[in-house]
C-alpha cells in the first residue's frame, strides 16, 4: 500500500505524443537547461525574459556561451555574474547569439555575415576545421539538436556593435 502511494505518479508517462522527430531533445531552453555547462547562459536568458521566446517555434540557432566563456568575459570586464545579469544590454547581447534560422555546422562553407535576432550582423567562418564567430569565438561542440533549432557551443561571448561589458 505504502510502496504504491510512495511513487508519486512518477511511472505514469503520457503515451501521446504528436511528435514525429525522433529527437529527444526539448526546446533550445529545454537543451541548454539540461547541460550544466550553459547554467549562466540559462540565468541569463531567463533574467533578460527571453526563454518564452527561445522556447517558441523558430527555427533558431544559438551560439551559445559556455559557462568558462562568460567567467573569461566577466574576468576581463571586472564584472560579477551579478552585475552582467543586472545589464541593460543584456537582451542585446543575448539575441546578438541567435539567428533566426537553423544553420547547422556543414551549412556553413564559407565566410558569412547573417542577422542576427538582435538585429546586427555576425561574421561566420571556416577557420580550418573550426567554425569561428565574431571576432574571437570558436563553436566548440557543434550541431546540439533542439526541437524548435539548433545549438552551437562556443568559447566566447560575442558582444554586439556599439556595446561593451563594464562600463
Amino acid at each position: 500500500d505504502d510502496a504504491a502511494s510512495g511513487s508519486g505518479g512518477a511511472s505514469s508517462t503520457p503515451t501521446e505524443t504528436t511528435m514525429t522527430t525522433p529527437a529527444a531533445a526539448g526546446t533550445i531552453v529545454d537543451v541548454a537547461a539540461g547541460n550544466p555547462d550553459f547554467s549562466i547562459l540559462v540565468a541569463a536568458v531567463q533574467k533578460a525574459g527571453l526563454a518564452e521566446t527561445l522556447s517558441g517555434a523558430g527555427p533558431f540557432t544559438v551560439f551559445a556561451p559556455t559557462n568558462a566563456a562568460f567567467e573569461a568575459a566577466l574576468k576581463s570586464s571586472g564584472l560579477t555574474q551579478d552585475q552582467l545579469l543586472a545589464s541593460p544590454d543584456l537582451a542585446k547581447i543575448l539575441t546578438y547569439h541567435v539567428l533566426p534560422a537553423k544553420v547547422m555546422a556543414a551549412d556553413i562553407t564559407g565566410p558569412s555575415s547573417p542577422a542576427t535576432v538582435e538585429g546586427s550582423t555576425v561574421d561566420v567562418a571556416l577557420d580550418g576545421s573550426s567554425v569561428k564567430v565574431g571576432p574571437n569565438a570558436v563553436v566548440k561542440i557543434a550541431d546540439v539538436v533542439a526541437s524548435n533549432g539548433v545549438i552551437h557551443a562556443i568559447d566566447a561571448v560575442l558582444l554586439p556593435p556599439g556595446v561593451t561589458l563594464g562600463k
